[in-house]
């Protein structure tokens, strides 16, 4: 079949081309056939009752400093396309929420990657919660003094923003830190959102294991060893990648979440696994695709589309 397929996603020249997801994702796209349209977020639209973009047609390509080609600037309704891929990152704000409720209104005549109304009921640290028994010790709020309670009792902690990604504004504390209060005065500055507070899992020195699942099933993972002296394993931070294989705990997990990813359209998702623990499950703009792809010889850009292709 011949698709029509845009890629509602951040600004296309400025992305890693030898990392980023999204631009695997649409090479295959063109390998087989499909017309490829970009378009950014702030450039999505409702009108008259119809969900428009302002965007371009696309041509893409694996070189760093010549990845992208743009058509003319053109409006289009994303009713008439077969395939939206939803991958602008986070933050997930009410900017990002409105594109969910914008692209929930031609989902799923036209098929929207993932389904919109499930990315926007499931915030990555906040669905996760979902599978307490998975997780670390873990706290969610805006009171200090739960905060203060909770390394009282786990003495060696993680604490994030909610809403956060790419491991920006991520602190470990030990019991004799004491920044708590300063860090948590920072995050009120900053907005109304809660925090989240974790046990720390001293198992991250030896990596932090990116699993993506396709349609629910586990396709491959990669090991993201932190930096010397860095608290944080993501790509973004000097994370270093290596390759690994899924343990019998890894493919527990997933055989929990899997039929809940399934049942809710959430084709293309990526989980954390820090030792034995569930800590995120992204399923807004999961990473991961070119690492796993040259550690193991694989091209999981194939396997996502054939989900897709079943899906239409």
């Amino acid at each position: 079949m011949t698709l029509t397929v845009a890629l509602q996603m951040d600004p296309i020249h400025s992305i890693d081309v030898q990392g980023d997801s999204t631009l695997m994702l649409g090479l295959e796209a063109q390998r087989r056939g499909h017309k490829l349209y970009h378009y950014l977020p702030q450039n999505l639209s409702l009108k008259n009752g119809a969900v428009v973009a302002t965007g371009h047609g696309l041509t893409l390509r694996h070189e760093a400093g010549n990845h992208f080609d743009l058509g003319a600037e053109e409006e289009f309704n994303l009713a008439d396309l077969d395939v939206i891929l939803l991958r602008q990152d986070p933050p997930f704000d009410l900017a990002y929420l409105t594109t969910t409720w914008l692209l929930e209104k031609i989902h799923p005549s036209t098929l929207v990657v993932n389904d919109p109304s499930w990315v926007r009921a499931m915030p990555e640290k906040i669905f996760v919660t979902e599978f307490p028994d998975l997780m670390p010790p873990t706290l969610i709020t805006s009171d200090p003094k739960q905060a203060v309670a909770f390394r009282e009792e786990h003495k060696d902690i993680i604490v994030k923003p909610l809403y956060g990604n790419g491991g920006a504004g991520v602190f470990h504390l030990r019991p004799d830190d004491e920044n708590l209060s300063a860090l948590i005065e920072l995050y009120q500055k900053l907005g109304r959102e809660p925090f989240m507070v974790q046990r720390y899992l001293p198992e991250v020195r030896a990596g932090d294991k990116r699993i993506i699942l396709i349609d629910g099933h586990p396709a491959g993972a990669v090991l993201r060893v932190p930096a010397d002296g860095e608290a944080r394993a993501n790509m973004h931070v000097g994370g270093r990648a290596v390759k690994t294989d899924l343990s019998p705990r890894d493919l527990e997990i997933c055989a929990r979440i899997g039929p809940t990813l399934r049942e809710r359209g959430q084709i293309f998702v990526g989980i954390d696994v820090i030792g034995d623990y569930l800590t995120e499950i992204n399923v807004t703009s999961p990473t991961g695709i070119q690492q796993i792809n040259r550690l193991n010889g694989v091209h999981l850009e194939r396997d996502i589309w054939d989900a897709i292709e079943r899906r239409l």
